[in-house]
């Protein structure tokens, strides 16, 4: 596993980011700094990558909804706003799982877990999830995993 060199490398890209005048990224990656102190000094949680992960997955999540919202809304100028923060923080992330590769750790899953409907969803997604944390999106992952049991 990797130590936590994330944090590190995020104060230093906050540094990196402000030389270079990239004012999108600084202020993504100034969001993500103010986020992990909120998780070390209010929730008193050490940050570990583990952390660092979770809490930058919820950056994702947040500006997936977002930008579906605004799509929807018919404000594309928004909507890919959204989607150039969600590059930046995926950068943090360890690389993403295909769909072939989700499948498959789904069935993997299944077969684990012996898991046979819906009523099984719990202990398929406690198995995948620190398979997959910071490699998926749980939502989908998820959706996958009801198709899969339906």
């Amino acid at each position: 596993d990797m130590t936590p060199e994330l944090k590190t490398r995020i104060r230093e890209d906050v540094k990196a980011a402000m030389k270079a005048g990239e004012k999108l990224r600084l202020s993504v990656v100034r969001m993500l700094t103010a986020e992990m102190k909120q998780r070390e000094v209010v929730d008193s949680v050490e940050l570990t990558d583990a952390v660092v992960m979770a809490s930058i997955e919820k950056m994702v999540k947040q500006r997936r909804d977002s930008e579906k919202q605004y799509l929807d809304g018919g404000r594309p100028e928004l909507a890919t706003k959204e989607a150039d923060e969600i590059k930046i923080l995926l950068a943090y992330l360890p690389q993403q799982l295909s769909d072939a590769e989700l499948d498959a750790l789904v069935a993997q899953a299944v077969a684990e877990t012996g898991a046979s409907s819906g009523k099984d969803m719990g202990k398929v997604m406690a198995w995948i999830k620190p398979r997959a944390q910071g490699r998926a999106d749980m939502g989908k992952l998820s959706g996958r995993i009801k198709q899969k049991l339906s």
